[in-house]
């Protein structure tokens, strides 16, 4: 054997620096965004090693390597929702090339991801005057129409979901913005604090897109344990929850405003400002959130998709789904609800359901509210609550009453006829002098009996004018509680005539709000 076979040459640094490189380079086309992180990372510090310990290296080619190495660690941080590490790459990136294009667009996709549109923008018009590729022009204008389209709904909550509905729920998830409307956090009356309208809000009007800290979803097939799948879920959910805490302090900071169950009284009220898209990034200091409290406010806020208050569009009867929206965390359920939910994506869109005049809270259904009292005190108590809402203090007084009870019990073990029921029902709320929404309490209430009556052609024709129209009910029921899909069945039922049909698509806009034209609108209702 010769000699020289055994006095192999050491690679040498530029050697080393190309294979790290193209081993970081596969794991990124492979998406294996942590591995790639850790050989990027190796590689960064070689090079500046080699620049500060060899100053005779050729330093612009380094540079270039070096520059290149940073965004795409910036890419696979921003693909793990690192962002802010991701942003000090594409700034360090930046720092070595002011013009660098694939810097500038990972730098525009994160402050899209953190709601700095306006920001976002400009670095997208950066690379845009700076591109020298031709091929990247429509990707690069795609994102400035982008960012365009997101500053606008998150200054005016203006958005349409039409094309989205009419195609079938089919394609990429509309792009959506955070925003706030008229809303602003107080003290509550009903649990610790709740959100306020600041002005009078029409029915449909859009007040709140939120998007989730942290989601888990999935479909909770019939042959798996749906409480196993549930409990397997919810524990993703935290760990998911916890991950995004450590890493950014403003999420840490808004997640610890949230109520843990205790002390209410003693809850201090956020601005709302902090809770803006636009809000400035939280400077003062927080502790980390220990695994008890972080439960605990889990436990208080956390929101299922599969609640009678939400509508998951485009999604089966089996998919299920456990996320945390801060801002919409502060909403408090009541039985006389002005709100309702879409799910969105990763978002959570709240529009009012009925009218609601300024001060007034923003409320929605933490279950079922076209039910008997005693049913709703069975949820609420199951949710860890009692409701103190009017409707609820009301009906504790009349459905005491030997007749409401006997009429309850009547429908219940359907001893009773539903037309005679409502009938009896109506008298009896004449005697009882009860007036205006009162009445569309107790018509929520014994909504099955009115339901079963309405779609029941021999009861309607053997009961005649001695039951309400089903337009007078469902106007009462809705003023009451909110649209609902059910209250629109009947009411469908009944539309003959022109006005008829303007009511029910009024109603729409307190189910679905106005985030969906006409037609779309007729789709969702089945018309």
């Amino acid at each position: 054997m010769r000699e020289e076979d055994n006095l192999q040459q050491p690679p040498s640094p530029e050697d080393l620096m190309q294979e790290l490189r193209l081993k970081a380079n596969e794991l990124l086309l492979r998406e294996e965004w942590q591995e790639s992180i850790q050989l990027y990372t190796q590689f960064i510090n070689f090079c500046q090693d080699q620049t500060s310990n060899n100053p005779q290296l050729h330093l612009t080619k380094i540079n270039k390597s070096l520059c290149l190495a940073l965004s795409n660690r910036a890419e696979a941080r921003f693909r793990l929702k690192d962002f802010k590490a991701a942003l000090q790459d594409c700034d360090s990136a930046l720092q070595i090339e002011s013009t660098h294009f694939k810097s500038l667009i990972c730098k525009g996709k994160i402050l899209i991801c953190l709601n700095r549109y306006l920001m976002a923008l400009n670095y997208f018009k950066t690379a845009l005057l700076d591109h020298k590729d031709s091929g990247n022009l429509e990707m690069v204008n795609g994102y400035v129409e982008k960012c365009k389209k997101l500053e606008f709904q998150s200054r005016t909550g203006v958005l349409d979901l039409s094309d989205w509905v009419l195609n079938g729920f089919r394609g990429k998830i509309p792009d959506l913005a955070e925003f706030i409307g008229p809303v602003e956090i107080r003290k509550s009356e009903l649990s610790g604090r709740g959100l306020f309208a600041t002005k009078n809000i029409d029915a449909g009007t859009l007040l709140l897109v939120n998007k989730a800290v942290a989601i888990e979803r999935g479909i909770l097939s019939s042959e798996d344990s749906s409480e196993n799948a549930q409990l397997v879920m919810w524990k993703n959910f935290v760990d998911e929850v916890v991950k995004c805490t450590k890493r950014s302090k403003r999420i840490r900071f808004l997640v610890s405003t949230l109520s843990n169950g205790e002390e209410e009284d003693d809850t201090r009220v956020p601005e709302m400002s902090l809770f803006r898209p636009e809000g400035d990034e939280i400077e003062e200091a927080n502790e980390e959130l220990d695994m008890v409290k972080m439960m605990s406010i889990l436990d208080v806020n956390a929101l299922v998709e599969d609640s009678v208050s939400a509508k998951v569009l485009g999604k089966n009867s089996d998919f299920y789904g456990v996320g945390l929206w801060v801002v919409a965390s502060f909403i408090n359920h009541s039985c006389n609800p002005n709100a309702r939910r879409l799910h969105v994506g990763d978002y959570i869109l709240v529009h009012a359901s009925r009218d609601v005049k300024a001060g007034e809270e923003i409320t929605f259904p933490y279950f079922d509210v076209l039910s008997p009292l005693y049913k709703r005190m069975e949820m609420s108590k199951a949710w860890g609550f009692q409701c103190h809402c009017k409707r609820c203090k009301f009906e504790e007084q009349v459905c005491c009453k030997d007749e409401v009870k006997e009429i309850e019990i009547g429908v219940e073990r359907g001893g009773l006829d539903v037309g005679g029921a409502i009938f009896r029902l109506e008298e009896g709320m004449k005697r009882w002098m009860v007036r205006g929404k009162e009445k569309g309490y107790l018509r929520a209430s014994f909504w099955g009996a009115y339901s079963e009556a309405y779609g029941s052609e021999k009861t309607v024709k053997r009961w005649g004018r001695r039951l309400p129209g089903a337009d007078v009910v469902a106007d009462s029921v809705a003023e009451a509680t909110g649209s609902d899909e059910r209250i629109i069945k009947v009411l469908m039922k009944k539309s003959g005539n022109v006005v008829e049909m303007e009511k029910v698509m009024r109603l729409g806009k307190g189910v679905y709000g106005k985030v969906v034209k006409k037609q779309a609108m007729r789709s969702l209702l089945e018309l």
